[in-house]
């Protein structure tokens, strides 16, 4: 099949300004850590924290993706019983030049959901059962091909790097003020004053934590993009993008305000927001009517998938069963 023309040029300048977000942001991270480990014990500090670092981001790529997904109490899906799903991930497996096919897995949860997990040689993909009743077959695609671009692009281990700097930050900032708390006249570095210090040390949490969820974005808008390349269809992922907002807020403000709205600032979402992210996928179209991969139908679901009928509740992982 044919994909759809893009808009090329578009699509390039979208690129590199994801790619330069996201070394900027990483090398932020980094030097935010540098930093306070540099604050506390000097340049020893700094490579003592870089050791750290590599064995804390060694342990968490080995963790593997069957460990994750049990948190979820995610289930492989069987090809019977969800037949276009697996011919999805098939097809988009071998556009993206993936080694090794991601498994499909299964959550039982009526929030609609995917992600993904793993890497390119050992990955999965977990839907809900939400997101398998609630989408078309074409905004289906769309959401697969979102997250066969995060393995693709080695999104996950970039998340895990994140995490990790984020953590040590935090840690460290901690382990200096409880130093300044005892040692307040011995604790001058580089010329730089107490209270700079304290400061630099009560900020640096609140600094990761705002670079680690500007990655998380900066990855979503990049992992849009691809998603695109792979499909063809940039109108069936917004389409799945506006679906999921629209029952996703409403069923959140049902489980915790009900009756209310609580918009979530932009600064603080580890997601774009949706309107960004349809306004980007549309302008990348040239044709009205794509070459599409799949129609908008609803998808084959066989019997060994039983709707789930309880409302979600909090658990430790989310808002999920």
């Amino acid at each position: 099949m044919t994909l759809t023309p893009l808009d090329t040029a578009l699509q390039l300048r979208h690129k590199r300004r994801n790619t330069l977000h996201t070394w900027l942001l990483t090398g932020g991270s980094l030097a935010l850590l540098a930093g306070c480990a540099w604050l506390l014990w000097g340049w020893i500090g700094v490579i003592a924290a870089a050791i750290a670092g590599a064995i804390g981001l060694r342990s968490a790529y080995s963790v593997s993706p069957a460990m994750v997904l049990k948190l979820y109490k995610a289930r492989r899906l069987p090809q019977r019983d969800f037949p276009d799903g697996h011919r999805i991930i098939d097809v988009l497996s071998t556009r993206a030049g993936l080694p090794a096919r991601p498994k499909l897995y299964y959550v039982p949860s009526k929030m609609m959901n995917a992600f993904a997990v793993g890497t390119r040689e050992d990955s999965a993909i977990a839907v809900t059962d939400g997101l398998v009743r609630g989408l078309t077959l074409r905004q289906f695609v769309g959401v697969i091909a979102h997250e066969m671009s995060h393995i693709r692009n080695g999104d996950v281990q970039v998340m895990a790097l994140g995490d990790v700097v984020n953590r040590m930050t935090s840690f460290l900032s901690t382990v200096g003020l409880i130093t300044l708390a005892f040692h307040l006249t011995d604790f001058i570095r580089g010329g730089i004053s107490l209270w700079t210090a304290i400061g630099l040390l009560v900020a640096a949490p609140t600094i990761g934590g705002l670079l680690q969820l500007a990655l998380s974005r900066a990855r979503e808008y990049d992992a849009d993009l691809d998603a695109v390349s792979l499909t063809g269809d940039p109108e069936g992922l917004a389409s799945a993008l506006v679906t999921l907002e629209k029952k996703q807020r409403g069923m959140w403000e049902g489980l915790v305000l009900p009756g209310s709205r609580s918009p979530e600032p932009s600064l603080l979402r580890s997601h774009p927001r949706t309107e960004d992210r349809v306004a980007r996928l549309s302008s990348l179209s040239r044709e009205p009517e794509p070459n599409l991969l799949y129609p908008d139908e609803r998808p084959d679901i066989g019997g060994g998938i039983t709707r789930v009928s309880r409302r979600p509740r909090v658990h430790v992982t989310g808002v999920w069963r």
